[in-house]
């Protein structure tokens, strides 16, 4: 299987579970075709964490692959959203890099293969569900926050 099909059939994976996590899968289709953001909404499967893009960033770069779930960027807004488990609120309440969005917040999506509004998914959806672990992304924001990215992993 060549490169370019195995990137399309993951972006069609992280497309058709976006669209899945979505009350109005038409609504989404029918943004994405238009080449605009979709709005789906949290609560349901998961939940959004927002940090800043540059600090964002800097704890991106302490978790490992294995460990990654779906982070959405936005530089023209400074934000990163990433996407954590329902039960993230309570562990992620004390890492002050880090704002919860409440279930039922609209987070506007790009389809996982593409670009739209300037809006790009750092880490791809891949169609498996998995997200990033509340503890592991509180550690990545966490002490050691400072060090140098290769001495952080």
């Amino acid at each position: 299987m060549t490169q370019s099909i195995r990137l399309t059939a993951l972006y069609a994976a992280g497309d058709a579970w976006l669209v899945r996590c979505s009350a109005r899968p038409d609504l989404v289709r029918r943004a994405w075709d238009a080449e605009e953001l979709a709005p789906v909404t949290s609560g349901e499967h998961w939940l959004v964490a927002e940090s800043r893009l540059v600090t964002g960033m800097a704890a991106a770069v302490r978790i490992q692959e294995e460990q990654r779930g779906p982070v959405l960027a936005d530089p023209g807004l400074d934000k990163l959203w990433w996407l954590v488990p329902l039960d993230a609120l309570e562990e992620l309440a004390d890492v002050r890099q880090v704002s919860m969005r409440p279930a039922g917040w609209a987070l506007d999506c790009p389809p996982s293969g593409r670009q739209v509004a300037g809006r790009w998914w750092l880490w791809r959806p891949d169609g498996s569900g998995s997200l990033t672990g509340p503890a592991v992304l509180a550690a990545a924001f966490g002490p050691g926050r400072h060090l140098q990215p290769s001495e952080a992993l």
